[in-house]
Parts: structure tokens; C-alpha cells; sequence
């Protein structure tokens, strides 16, 4: 894989996606051969919206090959409430870094930042648009537990908001992967996103109810009602709560059925499921380290072990 920037799922070819896969898998078998991979080597971390999950799994990420981060930490301690702006900012920061992480709320911050460094640019999340490395990990934690062959994955919740949703999506229409979409009327995936996906060949089933395509699918990719990016608070607590999965509702589901969730929950899934076969975004989450450590080496020009 050669790409200066990883800023979309959509610049990801099949033949990329498996060459990430493919590198995790052996980084996960045997983790100690990768420990000195890139010392001396600083990532730099810009991270303008919370992150538990993304900001620690690249974080150990680059500590297990060897290197360190540098972390420009909360937004209010930075210069950044002075009124520094973002290009501004990200050229400071690849001065200090071999590679920056960049997280921020407005959709395209990632692309139009990459325009501004020449070290190499992963987009962590912007606004509602994208997050591929979450997708990698999504991607990969769906090999591992269903395979790529004639998938069927439900995607459920926020789907209007959720760049996990429309990041996977487009990543999805690389591999033999039916894609059904559950969610209110008011969060169906956004115009542009099914648009491309049309563009791509996929066909896009939307359904309101999840009991009528449970029984069908291989996976189901349950999301959190993004309520930080409503404009209106009225609007989210009109669809709040709206789609709960428990054990009880996974009854009728197949019995390898994998249940997945990009994580922090709020009330999407019952604890419940915690305990059954079904559930395993905690696995999807430990996911992280392996894809973001091949990832950061793919990047970072690093020779096969």
C-alpha cells in the first residue's frame, strides 16, 4: 500500500485493505518481532474532540513498534484557544512528529490539514465524514469472526451522523458484502453516501424495523446516536433510545451472529449481550492496536520482519 495520507475509507482498494488485514494478523501472532520496528520515532497526536478507544490504541500503537508520541492535548491548553488555526497548527506540529494523528469536528479538516504537512496524515475522525482506521479494525474483527464471503451485515442507528457507518460502507463495497441499513427515517444515510455507494455498484436496503432482516444477517454493526452533533437537543431526544438490542432480541438471530459496536455505547446494547457468543466489540476495540501498529508501519516505510 502506498498513500502519503490516510484520510478516507474511499482511497482504500481491496488489495490495500487486505495488505493492512494481512500485516495485523501477523503483528497480532507475534507482537515482540515488531518491538524496535520504528525507535526513535515520534507520532504526533492532535486530538480536538474527546477519544478514549482511537487516541490510546494509536498511542500504544506506536509504543509497541518502539517509537514514542508527542500530544498536543486538550484543546483549551493548547494555542488553538488563542485562535491558532488548524493549517497553522498541523504545520507546528510536523515539525516536532515523523507522523501526525488528527482528530477534529468539522467534515474535510482531515484533507484540507493533509495539504499543508509533507509527513504523512491519518484522519482520526472528522465531523460526520470519515474514520478509516476504524474501518480497518471494523474490517478486520469481520474476517476474523464471519469472513468476506457473501457477508450480510445489518448496520443499525445513527447512520445520518456516524462516520464509523459511512466510512465502513464504502470499505464494504469491496468485498461480497450485502449491506442492510436500520435506522429512524430522520438518520438514513446521507444523499452523498448513497449516492457513492450506487456509484460503487452496492445496493442499499434501508429498513426502520431490525426484526423483519435480523434472522438474515452475519453481523450486525450496531452505533450511538451521536448526540453531540445534532443542531437541535428537541431533534435527538426525538430518537433517542429508539433501537435497543438485548438477549432477548437476539433470540432470533442466527447463532453465530457477530455483534459489533465501534464503542462508547450508550444504551444501544443491553448488558446482557455482554455474556453471549454474540458480543464482540470488546475484541473489536483490542482490535485496534494490531491494525493501527500495521498501519503506522505500512505508512512509516517499514521493512517485512
Amino acid at each position: 500500500m502506498r498513500h502519503d495520507h490516510i484520510i478516507s475509507a474511499k482511497q482504500l482498494s481491496r488489495a490495500d485493505i487486505e495488505a493492512v488485514l494481512d500485516h495485523a494478523a501477523d503483528i497480532a501472532a507475534d507482537p515482540a518481532a515488531y518491538a524496535d520496528r520504528h525507535a526513535d520515532t515520534l507520532l504526533g497526536l492532535l486530538f480536538f474532540e474527546p477519544s478514549t478507544r482511537t487516541k490510546m490504541s494509536f498511542t500504544t500503537a506506536m509504543k509497541r513498534l518502539g517509537g514514542d508520541i508527542v500530544d498536543m492535548g486538550s484543546v483549551e491548553s493548547s494555542s488553538v484557544k488563542k485562535g491558532e488555526s488548524l493549517a497553522d497548527t498541523v504545520r507546528v506540529v510536523e515539525g516536532y512528529a515523523d507522523a501526525l494523528v488528527l482528530r477534529h469536528p468539522m467534515e474535510g479538516s482531515a484533507k484540507m490539514a493533509s495539504e499543508f504537512v509533507d509527513v504523512p496524515l491519518v484522519n482520526a475522525g472528522d465531523g460526520a465524514g470519515q474514520h478509516p482506521t476504524q474501518t480497518l479494525l471494523d474490517l478486520y474483527t469481520i474476517r476474523e469472526n464471519a469472513g468476506f464471503d457473501d457477508l450480510t451485515i445489518g448496520i443499525m442507528g445513527d447512520l445520518k451522523y456516524g462516520r464509523t457507518v459511512h466510512s465502513l460502507a464504502h470499505a464494504l463495497t469491496n468485498v461480497d458484502a450485502h449491506q442492510h441499513f436500520i435506522s429512524p427515517e430522520s438518520l438514513r444515510l446521507p444523499r452523498s453516501v448513497r449516492y457513492d455507494l450506487h456509484q460503487e455498484g452496492a445496493e442499499v436496503r434501508e429498513h426502520t424495523e431490525l426484526e423483519s432482516v435480523l434472522p438474515e444477517l452475519d453481523v450486525l454493526y450496531v452505533t450511538r446516536i451521536q448526540r453531540e452533533r445534532f443542531p437541535d437537543e428537541s431533534e435527538y431526544r426525538a430518537v433517542a433510545g429508539q433501537y435497543q438490542i438485548d438477549s432477548e432480541t437476539l433470540e432470533a438471530a442466527k447463532d453465530d451472529l457477530t455483534v459489533m459496536h465501534p464503542l462508547p455505547r450508550v444504551d444501544e446494547i443491553a448488558h446482557d449481550v455482554d455474556d453471549t457468543d454474540y458480543a464482540t466489540y470488546f475484541e473489536q476495540a483490542h482490535n485496534g492496536v494490531p491494525v493501527r501498529m500495521a498501519l503506522l508501519d505500512m505508512i512509516l516505510g517499514g521493512e517485512p520482519a
